[in-house]
């Protein structure tokens, strides 16, 4: 008669030692990487995790919180009701504290101060490891009122107080790779419509726009950005406003994806093609906006996958003991598609009699 694993003796348990031998590494190399702790290299780190998946070695929580101290929870709070911006972020951090099996507690304030309190107190109430903040703009903000402290490390909109440590998109540099990127297809009245002129965003890729077109000896269509609103509505108006302000404007560079989806209707219904005519830029890497305009969108990605990613590790070394200071950046990227892909060319339409 066969006697399985249930009728009879237990199943031996895997321990952190067996999971040293697979690895060919120390057990405190082990413990280092499924905690999330101490300076390991990325390739050891993912491959010791990936051992200790494969032969199913599950950690004691309880062992580990008496013995370190540590309760492996972490909270995310953002201010971003629609989760456009913090959701890549969340992604991003639970990929980092993911191999440390660290949970994140997830806290919308939907942008009401009292709100944000009322969580921070129920985060430490629940005695987690530290904080990520995030939200919807990269415009500073004040930092906690936190009781109890914890570590803290802000994702996208930095503290204004420069002993905490933030985390932004680069900005400056997307800016200027827009920038090169037009002027290399030869493009060289680029006009500039973007988002409110109070909001950091908006103000920092025009100016970064600005320079970078003066650097090459060229100046901005039109003579100045076109500040407005975040929509839309806004961008199908602000491109009507920039082709009359200067009728041979050949590039279009808008401050996100929806400005650039209305610039697109705009030139579009007067008749010049994109980008034939008139390239297009957005910013943002909407996939739901620039994957389904016509034709697909040029855009920056700002990383919000890496910045969430960053902010994991860096918030994990403060509560190792390591905590950071100021404010750094996070590359952007530019993903060519459709809409800038062919240089500038002479008009396809008939000349108006």
């Amino acid at each position: 008669m066969t006697v399985t694993p249930r009728e009879g003796a237990r199943a031996r348990v895997v321990t952190i030692h067996d999971v040293a031998a697979r690895a060919g590494v120390s057990p405190g190399t082990v413990s280092k990487a499924i905690n999330g702790r101490g300076r390991l290299r990325p390739e050891t780190r993912e491959r010791v995790v990936a051992v200790a998946r494969e032969l199913g070695f599950q950690p004691n929580a309880a062992a580990r919180s008496l013995h370190s101290g540590r309760t492996y929870t972490v909270g995310l709070i953002t201010t971003d009701d629609i989760g456009r911006f913090s959701l890549p972020v969340l992604l991003g951090a639970e990929d980092a504290l993911g191999a440390g099996q660290i949970s994140v507690f997830l806290c919308d304030t939907r942008g009401d101060k009292i709100r944000e309190q009322h969580y921070v107190r129920s985060l430490l109430e629940r005695r987690i490891d530290g904080l990520i903040v995030t939200g919807r703009r990269t415009d500073p903000r004040p930092p906690l009122k936190l009781p109890t402290p914890v570590p803290v490390v802000y994702a996208l909109g930095p503290s204004t107080d420069p002993q905490d440590i933030s985390l932004v998109p680069d900005d400056a540099e997307g800016a200027r790779l827009v920038v090169e990127h037009l002027l290399a297809t030869g493009r060289r009245r680029i006009a500039h419509l973007t988002g409110p002129a109070h909001h950091l965003a908006a103000t920092v890729r025009a100016e970064h726009t600005v320079r970078a077109l003066a650097e090459a000896g060229a100046q901005l269509s039109g003579g100045r950005p076109h500040y407005g609103s975040w929509t839309e509505a806004w961008g199908r108006q602000a491109a009507l406003i920039a082709l009359h302000a200067d009728p041979a404007v050949d590039a279009m560079f808008c401050g996100n994806d929806q400005i650039a989806r209305g610039a697109a209707d705009a030139l579009r219904e007067s008749g010049r093609l994109v980008p034939q005519e008139v390239a297009l830029v957005g910013y943002d890497n909407w996939d739901v906006m620039a994957e389904a305009s016509r034709p697909t969108l040029t855009t920056v990605d700002m990383g919000l996958t890496e910045l969430g990613r960053a902010a994991a590790l860096t918030l994990m070394e403060a509560i190792d003991g390591e905590p950071s200071q100021g404010v750094r950046t996070v590359p952007c990227r530019l993903v060519v598609r459709d809409s800038t892909g062919v240089p500038a060319a002479a008009p396809l339409r008939s000349p108006a009699p």
